[in-house]
Parts: structure tokens; sequence; C-alpha cells
């Protein structure tokens, strides 16, 4: 039930994950997930609630020991790897919730996970971040408990591309958000994407990911039942009501 999309055939995977399976305790979720993202490229994950989508990111960040299978960044496993190391090869991650600093300001919260200069490759700055979303700009020097849900979603992607990451996995980046807003969030996406950042994004908003997205791929109970590029989901509306409700 799966449609190959062949444009990165023979080329070696930024990311890919090979069989793998994870559990919570005695409850397993995932059952041999396998995934690709070559660089520069975009790929939605997506899926009813509750199908592995956010249990495979944590998978990929070191956030779960997975049962089985393997995570690999480059060719090299990344499961000897602690979170934080996996950061550091060039792992980026906005998770789910934001989850920001509520008693830093803007700007602390950008400069504290931030990569030294001279190992910041992808040439993230604050006027960088700041250019991108001026509303932080303005906002500098203001609490992160004291933003709005908006704004604390920029300085969320904000503080993931401060760590000049190769991949950055957007996980729910507009869940929630006034449509003005959401698309402030579509357009940096876009902007990153032509930049020539690879991206993992979930998201519930079918036709921005039509518009951005490489390749598909369709969870069902932890497994991969289809993946294939944005025309061909389109000509299958039947996977959209069948496996993503929309």
């Amino acid at each position: 039930m799966t449609e190959r999309a062949g444009t990165n055939e023979g080329v070696a995977p930024l990311l890919s994950l090979r069989g793998v399976e994870a559990a919570y305790e005695a409850s397993q979720v995932l059952f041999g997930i396998d995934l690709e993202i070559h660089a520069g490229e975009c790929v939605a994950l997506l899926g009813r609630n509750g199908m592995g989508k956010s249990t495979t990111v944590k998978s990929i960040m070191g956030l779960l020991r997975l049962r089985g299978g393997d995570v690999r960044w480059r060719g090299r496993s990344l499961r000897p790897l602690a979170a934080h190391q996996r950061a550091r090869v060039g792992l980026g991650l906005v998770p789910e919730g934001r989850r920001i600093f509520p008693n830093l300001t803007v700007r602390e919260n950008l400069l504290a996970t931030a990569r030294a200069p001279a190992m910041r490759d992808a040439g993230w700055s604050l006027d960088d971040i700041y250019g991108m979303f001026p509303r932080l700009r303005e906002r500098e020097h203001h609490l992160g408990c004291h933003l709005s849900g908006g704004e604390q979603q920029m300085l969320a992607i904000g503080r993931a591309l401060m760590t000049a990451p190769e991949l950055l996995i957007l996980d729910e980046a507009t869940e929630g958000l006034a449509p003005l807003v959401r698309g402030d969030i579509w357009r940096c996406i876009e902007l990153l994407k032509r930049r020539g950042l690879a991206l993992l994004v979930i998201d519930k908003n079918l036709g921005p990911l039509m518009r951005v997205a490489d390749r598909h791929y369709i969870l069902e109970k932890g497994a991969v039942v289809w993946r294939g590029s944005s025309q061909a989901l389109r000509d299958r509306p039947e996977l959209v009501r069948d496996y993503i409700g929309m």
C-alpha cells in the first residue's frame, strides 16, 4: 500500500529509520517504522491522533528508548547518543506544546541553547530570528510566560534554529493558533525550505502541507501504511478519508 517517490533514489539520506519499534512500558506503539529524509527535503508525517507520530519524533530525538530497529544520521547509528548529543549532530526540535522557558526573556530563551558562533554553520543569529519574527524583537525583554501562544510558538522555532540544525522537526507547530499567526508560521516553514533546511513536519493542516512537503508518510497504529509525493496523495483522496480524517 506504499508508493515511493524516487527523486532521491541512490542518494544517501540525512536521517533514516530502519525497523524502529518503541513502547511505553508494556504497551508497544511503533511497529517497524521505516522512514528517510534527505538533505533539503521537507517530509510530512500524517495520521490521526494516537497513531505514533509524536512517538516517532521521541524515538528520533532519543527521548524514548528503542525496543528494536535503528535511527541513523548520515549512516551513523544514533542509538548510543543521548538527546542533548543528538541535538549537537544537527537535529533540531520544535516540540508539541512549545516548552519554552517561562521565566527567561525572549532573548535569554534564544541564547540559552544556541551553538557557539564558530559552530553555527547555518548562520542563525539573533538578527536572523528577529528578521523572521519581528514580533520577537519587539518582545525581546519580556518573559516567556508573558507571551501569547503565537509568540511562544515563534520563540520555540527561533530557539530550535539557534542550535544550527541540519534537520528541523516541527511537531504540531500551528496547533491552536489564530489563522493569521498560523499563516506566519507556514511562511516561516516555506522560507526554511527555500534556505535548504531539511524538515520533518507533523501538522493537521493538510492544505499547506501539500504545498510545502516533498513526500508524505501516513501512520496507522504505529506502522507506515503509505508514502508518496503530494501529487500522489492528491490523487488518492480515500487515503485522506481513511487514515487522516480530513
